[in-house]
């Protein structure tokens, strides 16, 4: 009997390519994922692993196993969740992957309405950027994903069903009293002396910030890098730099202006599942939440006017973890 823990460490592998990577992403030591996966051969009585010098590598076998292995273990929660005598009512355990800007417009009041409605359902809620989401959705540790259609690093493959939720223009957040800060679009080239708060290096945002930049023909001058939007945000209204953000990231507690661009921007934005058997009831539960509870991104020209009304409500749901928490507005 072939044990489905083992099983998704020898997908893991197929998906992360080395025993270290799997070992760090579950938790382990490389000696115990290496031991789990020779029990795995055991208990199949086949030759999954061959080494190549410092490092193993998935013979024909494993990797049969390994790619098979995310539709067993799919079709078993499936059967878990109809086992606990709930039907089509959608129970048991979602993983939802999705990046900083969409976890508290986007994934947060779907959580909180799926958790009035279903009460049998469970959503875990994980901060995953495109860059991880997507490894993380094929290697089977998450069921959902929101991620963009654009990024090209790690493209949108035929594994993968998508579920189109909305849209989001890149727009250029100055501080309120910036010169910058009245209406219409502006042209990025106009900007190429000022400070600017970037996204962590080779991060989605910071990419696309740096190609819109290099188009308008300057290399911006970064004074800060940080992965959370909302130091980014403090940042700017302290009138210490200006940025480039997508819509949904700009909160209404910062006073900061936003500005769309002459060459407007706009990335789509999109859930993600893995391609096979139709989606069980829980997951395509949360898929609808999604496609109902997006919130269109900030108008264009639109001012933030203070920290009295965030964005969003957070609500406690079951299950729910961001692990990153935004910092509080300046007073």
């Amino acid at each position: 009997m072939m044990n489905p823990w083992r099983l998704r460490l020898l997908s893991q592998l197929d998906t992360l390519g080395t025993v270290r990577a799997v070992a760090h992403a579950a938790n382990l030591s490389a000696s115990s994922v290496s031991q789990q996966l020779a029990v795995l051969e055991a208990e199949t009585r086949t030759q999954l692993l061959e080494r190549t010098g410092r490092r193993v590598r998935l013979t024909p076998a494993g990797l049969i196993l390994a790619r098979r292995a995310r539709a067993i273990l799919d079709h078993m929660e499936t059967v878990e969740a109809e086992l606990g005598g709930f039907g089509e009512e959608p129970a048991g355990l979602v993983r939802l992957g999705a990046f900083q800007s969409a976890i508290h417009s986007m994934a947060v009041p779907a959580v909180t309405r799926l958790a009035r409605i279903h009460p049998h359902l469970e959503v875990e809620l994980l901060q995953l950027e495109p860059h991880e989401s997507m490894p993380t959705l094929r290697g089977g540790d998450a069921d959902i994903i929101i991620t963009t259609t654009d990024f090209d690093e790690l493209p949108l493959g035929p594994d993968l069903d998508l579920v189109p939720l909305a849209t989001d223009p890149v727009l250029l957040v100055v501080p309120q009293d910036h010169p910058a800060a009245g209406r219409g679009p502006v042209d990025l080239a106009a900007y190429a002396d000022e400070s600017w708060a970037f996204d962590m290096p080779q991060s989605y945002m910071a990419n696309l910030a740096l190609r819109l930049c290099r188009q308008s023909r300057f290399e911006p001058r970064v004074v800060c890098r940080f992965s959370n939007y909302m130091l980014a945000l403090q940042h700017v209204e302290a009138g210490l730099s200006i940025a480039l953000l997508p819509g949904l990231a700009v909160d209404g507690r910062y006073r900061v202006a936003t500005r769309e661009l002459a060459a407007p921007v706009t990335r789509t934005i999109t859930a993600a599942v893995r391609r096979g058997s139709p989606p069980r009831a829980a997951v395509r539960a949360v898929l609808e939440a999604l496609r109902h509870d997006g919130r269109p991104p900030l108008p264009e020209g639109e001012t933030s006017q203070g920290p009295a009304t965030p964005a969003t409500a957070h609500t406690r749901a079951p299950r729910t973890s961001a692990p990153t928490t935004p910092s509080p507005p300046p007073t």
